[in-house]
């Protein structure tokens, strides 16, 4: 979870007491639901059944519940069954106001993060969910999210409202505070006629997947969201999902948004693919269950065209999904991203995927040998793209040195447009954000040692000083971090002036 992201953490006890609260008007009853067993409570509090029997057992030497043995609804056997007593039902009132004044955070229908008060949680959601419900999603997944599937019917819409299908360009409600159908507004793209190129030659020879990847704020979304909005011009019926990534997304809520797009909803799942995600919080998706049926509903063609029958154009002729700042959710759904990887090549589906560093959910040999996914790693721009910028803004300015000093870097070169200054100190501030905070220490190291010199060092030289075992580190080299050159290794300009200002 993100560091800037509300953390809940609802006590045991307290799980167990609310839940019993909520189904309280079943005390007593002589057939009861599942609800009041031992797995219907481990389901609803996220717990381990033996931790249910633990918690009963301190709960019940509390005289705060009862337990008893009770007939199960759609069960033959005899069930031990547990029920709150008058004084765990004084308890809970006290509790329960404590548990509702919990902060959690929710993205509403226009796509903005909230923080409020878990009890005004339902109705900012237009959800039916209760308390319990809302402090376990936001305790196991973080956001609680407008228009989740698993939240059912958005409460407050009307009956003459007409349903439209997810992801068109009216979407299902909500369905588009999780993610867009349109690329986002960016600036204007300068040079990057090369990998404009490149992307309409791998958008004509309809590969599965592109991969964009380079350091922060090098270009990555701007030239996408550029390629993207010239080829929605051109293609028209072209169905888009720009899926942006957070710290604190799942693959639940991934899978979630991509089967809104796809046209699932309550009213539209021949495939039961709502049955592989799970309802409750703290589950696993079933990636494997979840990739083959979504294949075999991506290839039904007749199912397709039955459920965008009434859309301007009918049918899109394939979904084009974009996950934009990936690297945020590869270690925790990578294998969502593979199985995604793999439907995209036998359906409709083409993935790019835009990372500050080259995703591993894929194999090299989908790179090499089988041309299943294109590769494009994002540099700073030339000197002649630099110099045709400053021409543009009049600018008389040396070219060679505002390449040494910001290396190409759109972001610099767009602050020295603003500021006329090559090293601004919002650049700075950047490159710690960005770059130097998020270094591993002996690489951190290996750039404050060369930023002493006042020329390039040999590589030998500069290992030895900085006391670094094995060859250069090619990521660093990748992303224009560090530089070889003819008189041996240096450094971004800009990086270097902001390591020194930590020596000096």
């Amino acid at each position: 979870m993100s560091a800037g992201i509300s953390k809940v953490n609802v006590p045991v006890q307290d799980r167990v007491m609310l839940h019993l609260f909520e189904n309280d008007e079943q005390a007593d009853r002589y057939l009861v639901g599942p609800e009041l067993t031992r797995p219907g409570i481990a389901e609803s509090c996220a717990l381990h059944p033996p931790n249910v029997s633990r918690t009963m057992r301190d709960l019940l030497k509390k005289n705060l519940v009862s337990e008893h043995t009770r007939n199960i609804k759609g069960d033959e056997r005899r069930q031990k069954t547990w029920q709150l007593t008058d004084e765990g039902r004084d308890k809970i009132q006290v509790i329960k106001k404590k548990l509702s004044g919990i902060q959690v955070v929710i993205r509403d229908n226009n796509g903005e993060l909230l923080e409020l008060e878990a009890s005004s949680v339902p109705n900012r959601l237009d959800a039916n969910i209760s308390l319990l419900q809302v402090l376990m999603h936001a305790q196991h997944e973080g956001v609680l999210t407008y228009g989740d599937i698993r939240f059912g019917a958005i409460t407050k819409s009307t009956e003459t409202e007409p349903t439209n299908p997810p992801g068109r360009l009216k979407a299902l409600t909500g369905v588009h505070a999780t993610y867009n159908n349109q690329p986002p507004k960016t600036r204007v793209v300068h040079g990057r006629d090369d990998q404009f190129a490149a992307l309409n030659e791998w958008f004509s020879e309809r590969k599965p997947c592109m991969v964009i990847h380079g350091i922060a704020g090098i270009g990555k979304s701007t030239l996408i969201a550029n390629w993207l909005n010239q080829r929605m011009t051109e293609t028209p019926n072209l169905s888009v999902c720009w899926y942006p990534c957070q710290p604190w997304d799942t693959s639940l809520g991934i899978a979630t948004s991509l089967l809104h797009r796809f046209g699932i909803d309550e009213s539209h799942d021949p495939y039961n693919l709502i049955e592989t995600l799970p309802l409750n919080p703290g589950g696993q998706v079933d990636v494997d269950m979840l990739r083959r049926r979504l294949l075999a509903y991506l290839t039904d063609a007749g199912t397709i065209r039955e459920r965008f029958k009434d859309e301007p154009g009918g049918p899109p002729p394939y979904w084009l999904i974009v996950l934009d700042d990936v690297h945020h959710v590869e270690e925790n759904s990578a294998k969502l991203l593979g199985a995604m990887l793999q439907i995209s090549q036998n359906s409709p589906l083409r993935i790019i995927m835009i990372s500050r560093n080259r995703p591993s959910v894929y194999d090299r040999r989908d790179v090499h040998t089988r041309d299943l996914v294109s590769e494009m790693a994002l540099k700073g721009l030339s000197k002649n793209e630099i110099e045709n910028w400053l021409n543009e803004l009049e600018i008389s300015e040396d070219v060679e040195a505002v390449y040494q000093k910001t290396g190409g870097h759109p972001l610099a070169l767009e602050l020295f447009e603003l500021y006329g200054q090559s090293v601004h100190v919002d650049w700075l501030q950047f490159i710690d954000d960005e770059i130097l905070f998020k270094l591993p220490e002996n690489e951190k190291r290996l750039l404050t040692t060369l930023a002493n010199y006042e020329k390039p060092l040999s590589w030998e030289e500069l290992a030895t000083e900085a006391d670094w075992k094995g060859p250069p580190p090619k990521g660093l080299i990748s992303y224009g971090i560090l530089i070889e050159l003819a008189d041996g290794m240096w450094l971004h300009e800009a990086l270097r002036e902001r390591l020194l200002r930590d020596i000096k």
